[in-house]
């Protein structure tokens, strides 16, 4: 019994709001006719009760007068009544009470023969009794609780309909509120829930509709706020940092120079980062998407990238042979014993059917070289010991050998200017929000996660031709 309300509860929890109302109403409606059935039933029993006992009573009056003056039973006197000296089917406690002195009565409605009985003393230590048959009103009561639960399960089930239509709009408000709430927060800004229920109506969903409506145009103004300070920002130090470099590309060979020289190319970095995370933010990027074998296009992306990485899950390409990796001993195949253990699922295999190129894939090769080798160089940065990088049907893991992602970064994905824990080392962090920018303009998914035994792994899966004459 203690599972019961437990599951109940569960059930509870899983039913929509339209249906907990329905549910709640039906309940109610359920108490309210169950107790005003009750109240009738036992009203009417009641009645039956008392009109019984008063029968009985009154022909057991015209019975003991019509044996007292003449000594004998006179039927016609009975009615539908059954009158007896001293029957043997008197019950017990009634005739004790009638040995008693007493003129008493007894009911029973429950027994398969429904009666009432009167009795009272006469001469001698006799008993006489009346016993009248209740049949027919006990079929009247049995009626009246038939027509009583029809017409409550009736009012119920009207109450559960009519609990369901009214609660159908609120639950479609408030449905339409998520929604919305979900657009804004995918980055639709222009999202709005409008006016709800009826011209004029100031209810609580209405409030609800307005205030999320209210916090959707000041977030977009602020959004738009920022993003505009952004890319002003980022243009406006493109000049100087210009000028900036050509000045330290003046300067005489040396140390300083040297330093000064990384700096401003880390500035001038950092400005056209910046300016990409605006454009993106300001949804002003166009892939152009084009049907790309996959293995060569990532092997190409590796070996520009400058990152020292090992490609499994591909061939070389004609004319590879030595030097064709990304650097010094990247190669293509991890080798014996390089197996970094990317998972069930991450093979290293072609797979069936993909030919000598991997899988065909539909994307922006110039975008999706941006996001490979954030991801590349992140793992350099980040990492510890060589990055591996692999290839599986439409999907591409680059993994390193660090400490792997933090659980917020895991959990929130990656935000502007936060590298997420100081053990993975230093950086703006726009890498990983560029990288996830620039999948979502192709519509490529990226997966963060942390495989067995240790280690950052990022997974880019990419979608495939939308037909075969593309691919």
């Amino acid at each position: 019994m203690r599972g019961l309300p437990a599951r109940c509860r569960r059930l509870l929890r899983a039913l929509g709001l339209r249906w907990k109302i329905a549910a709640l109403l039906a309940a109610g409606c359920s108490l309210v006719a169950v107790t005003i059935g009750v109240l009738i039933y036992e009203a009417r029993v009641r009645q039956v009760s008392d009109a019984a006992r008063k029968t009985a009573t009154e022909q057991l009056i015209r019975v003991r007068q019509v044996y007292e003056l003449t000594g004998r039973l006179d039927y016609d006197k009975v009615g539908e009544a059954d009158a007896r000296i001293d029957c043997p089917e008197v019950p017990g406690e009634l005739r004790q009470a009638a040995l008693d002195g007493r003129r008493t009565t007894y009911l029973d409605l429950s027994g398969p023969d429904p009666a009432v009985w009167a009795a009272r003393p006469v001469g001698g230590g006799h008993v006489l009794s009346v016993r009248r048959s209740l049949a027919e009103d006990r079929s009247e009561l049995e009626e009246l609780d038939a027509q009583l639960l029809a017409s409550g399960t009736g009012v119920v089930a009207l109450a559960a309909v009519g609990g369901a239509l009214l609660a159908s709009r609120l639950s479609k408000d408030l449905r339409t509120a998520a929604e919305t709430a979900r657009r804004i927060s995918a980055g639709d800004l222009d999202a709005r829930i409008g006016p709800s229920g009826a011209p004029g109506s100031r209810d609580e969903v209405a409030e609800l509709s307005s205030a999320v409506d209210t916090m959707a145009a000041s977030l977009q103004r602020r959004l738009e706020a920022e993003q505009r300070f952004t890319a002003d920002v980022a243009h406006e130090l493109r000049t100087p940092l210009t000028g900036l470099h050509t000045a330290a590309e003046l300067l005489p060979a040396g140390r300083p120079t040297e330093l000064v020289r990384d700096r401003v190319a880390a500035l001038r970095t950092l400005t056209e980062d910046l300016l990409e995370v605006a454009r993106l933010d300001g949804n002003r990027e166009e892939a152009r998407m084009e049907a790309q074998p996959l293995v060569p296009l990532v092997v190409s992306i590796v070996r520009r990238s400058g990152v020292a990485a090992e490609v499994s899950g591909a061939e070389a390409p004609p004319g590879g042979g030595e030097g064709a990796g990304a650097g010094e001993g990247a190669g293509f195949g991890l080798g014996e014993g390089a197996d970094f253990g990317l998972g069930e699922g991450a093979g290293f295999g072609l797979g069936e059917g993909t030919g000598p190129g991997g899988a065909w894939v539909r994307t922006d090769a110039r975008r999706l070289e941006r996001i490979l080798t954030n991801l590349l160089v992140n793992a350099r940065r980040h990492g510890k010991g060589r990055v591996a990088v692999a290839v599986s049907g439409t999907s591409v893991t680059v993994r390193d050998q660090g400490p792997g992602f933090p659980e917020t970064l895991l959990r929130e994905g990656p935000q502007r200017f936060m590298t997420g824990a100081a053990e993975r080392g230093q950086g703006t962090g726009l890498g990983l929000t560029i990288a996830f920018g620039q999948a979502q303009v192709i519509g490529a998914a990226v997966r963060l996660w942390n495989p067995e035994p240790g280690g950052a792994a990022a997974t880019v899966t990419l979608p495939q031709p939308e037909g075969p004459e593309e691919a």
